[in-house]
């Protein structure tokens, strides 16, 4: 009578060894994704800017958060420069995706927004001519942003936002909202857009301030929650200084639950001497 032989059990040496290579191979991907992390950190602390322009009765302050586990770097980004007729060029964006690949498209964007704001004085057109741009590159990511132009001398302040969350302002005298400002697409999404120019004029005491989606929406808090309550916390520090504000709205996005970064870009603006 034949008898089925069993399939010989593997040994203690067997599994060891099998643990020993698994172990060895999670090991080096945990080592390729902490790489990976700590070059898209490097990418995102070389590319926002040291330190950001300011005026008399101007001045400006900016943070940047990752998200809560440290792992989702490179995403939002903003940027200050002053252009070439004395104009303050102000600039925050969100880019899709995360890791080194937005990060290096983050900077992207930066330098060419900075070099075609330099040769017109219209943020719609800077905006749609760094869309056309970031499109000719055949990138499969795409970026909300929002690019502002400021006059230190009359105030007027200029803007174009692509896809991107609105801004809160508040004011001395009691007054706060959240801009209605018609917008475009994101950049990367369709070639030859028009991106409308929204104009407002910042000659009482306030603050003006730029913000990711990172700081008003979580799992916990719809977008238009947050923008409300980051509406009211401005309007109650609407005179405080620049960073101090700064810190009080980041501080604020961990109320959201949020799992993703985070950018506030602050203006602060003092009334404007009448005639005398």
């Amino acid at each position: 009578m034949n008898r089925r032989r069993t399939p010989r059990s593997a040994s203690a040496e067997d599994l060891l060894s099998t643990l020993q290579h698994l172990t060895a191979r999670a090991r080096q991907e945990v080592e390729l994704h902490q790489a990976r992390v700590e070059l898209a950190q490097a990418l995102q602390r070389d590319m926002l800017p040291a330190a950001l322009p300011s005026f008399p009765g101007l001045r400006t302050a900016a943070r940047y958060a990752p998200a809560r586990d440290g792992l989702d770097i490179g995403g939002d980004w903003y940027d200050g420069f002053l252009l070439p007729d004395g104009a303050l060029g102000l600039a925050i964006g969100d880019v899709q995706g995360h890791d080194v690949e937005a990060a290096a498209f983050m900077g992207q964007i930066r330098i060419a927004m900075r070099a075609i704001a330099g040769s017109t004085s219209d943020p719609g057109e800077v905006m749609g001519r760094t869309n056309d741009l970031i499109m000719s590159m055949n990138s499969t990511l795409f970026a909300t942003c929002s690019f502002l132009r400021l006059d230190p001398e009359s105030r007027e302040l200029r803007s174009a936002r692509a896809g991107h969350v609105a801004s809160v302002w508040a004011t001395a005298d009691g007054r706060s909202g959240v801009t209605a400002d018609a917008g475009g697409l994101p950049l990367g999404i369709e070639p030859h857009q028009h991106y409308p120019v929204a104009r407002r004029n910042l000659d009482v005491t306030g603050s003006f301030v730029l913000l990711t989606d990172g700081v008003v929406e979580g799992p916990s808090l719809t977008i238009d929650d947050g923008l409300d309550r980051i509406r009211r916390l401005v309007s109650s520090h609407a005179v405080a200084d620049a960073e101090e504000l700064a810190d009080q709205v980041l501080e604020a996005a961990v109320l959201t639950g949020h799992e993703d970064d985070a950018a506030v870009l602050v203006l602060r603006h003092e009334a404007t001497a009448g005639p005398g």
